[in-house]
């Protein structure tokens, strides 16, 4: 990994100030997936909102109480997706504060009718770790403001990474959840996520003007527009090597990935074959290749 990456590395369970109004809270849940562990954002300067108070842990719980000084109240908890690194603790940070939980919706809202269809048809995630219980109080819909006493933050709906991902946008700064990541690109795993929505939402915030993006794992973003041409060419260039590697002869996602993702740890592959999948359903979808059967993450895909 890049050393400048790895320059980020705050303390845990302090609240840093990053910006006038703002602080980040890291969780203690650092692994492969969540690299330092997740950023929980302290939105205000009365009423707080707090976006992504993170994994299911009593520390990172008590760390966000006593983040809260006097004069200060938690008002609103907001939640960018419902993996279980981001959304488990709304609840019990809600009983504890009074304060209700907002979202886009549960943890299967937004999901796209292909992915839809591939989980009644028996797909299972990854492992990735769906908070599948997870409901908000209050469903929030594409372009709705939540606002307090000195803040206003703005829904934009961000699928792909997982269908109920949102991000928040106060005037140019974003709070991109998992969709953005300056350390890592950004996991698409069928059926939780969908490329085909991955990519339409790299654009849509690519559409915008942004100062700074505030990722749900590692330093801030100072260059978002570089970033999200980054992600796109980056998608780009993998949907090109399955093409490539497609005129070689029909082959499952496994192979595939394999073939591509050759400096991949073994304990990676896993997540690698997904993306693959990933691609490949995408590609259907654009009539650019097909399944030999049903299409599923074991179907054997060729060109047309």
């Amino acid at each position: 990994m890049d050393p400048e990456i790895l320059k980020f590395d705050p303390p845990v369970g302090i609240a840093e100030e990053i910006s006038s109004g703002l602080r980040r809270l890291l969780a203690p849940n650092p692994s492969p997936m969540t690299f330092r562990g997740t950023n929980t954002y302290l939105v205000g300067a009365r009423g707080l909102a707090v976006i992504d108070p993170g994994p299911d842990s009593e520390t990172h719980l008590d760390a966000i109480l006593n983040a809260v000084a006097p004069g200060q109240e938690i008002t609103h908890i907001l939640v960018t997706h419902a993996h279980v690194d981001h959304s488990p603790l709304a609840r019990p940070l809600s009983e504890a504060t009074g304060a209700p939980v907002f979202a886009f919706g549960d943890a299967f809202a937004g999901r796209s009718p292909v992915m839809q269809d591939l989980a009644e048809r028996g797909l299972a995630g990854g492992g990735e770790g769906i908070d599948a219980g997870f409901v908000p109080d209050h469903t929030l819909a594409d372009g709705e403001i939540v606002s307090g006493d000195d803040w206003a933050l703005e829904t934009i709906h961000t699928p792909g990474h997982f269908g109920n991902h949102v991000s928040f946008a106060m005037e140019d700064v974003c709070f991109c959840g998992d969709h953005v990541m300056g350390w890592a690109s950004s996991l698409v795993s069928p059926p939780d996520g969908d490329l085909t929505d991955f990519m339409e939402s790299c654009r849509k915030l690519a559409a915008r003007e942004w100062q700074v993006f505030h990722a749900g794992h590692g330093a801030p973003i100072e260059n978002p527009a570089e970033r999200l041409a980054w992600l796109i060419e980056h998608r780009e260039m993998r949907e090109a090597e399955i093409l490539k590697a497609l005129e070689s002869g029909p082959a499952r996602a496994y192979d595939l990935a394999c073939h591509i993702y050759t400096d991949t740890p073994t304990a990676l592959m896993g997540a690698a074959t997904r993306n693959v999948f990933a691609h490949l359903v995408d590609l259907v979808g654009k009539n650019r290749i097909q399944s030999q059967g049903d299409l599923e993450s074991e179907a054997v895909f060729e060109q047309i």
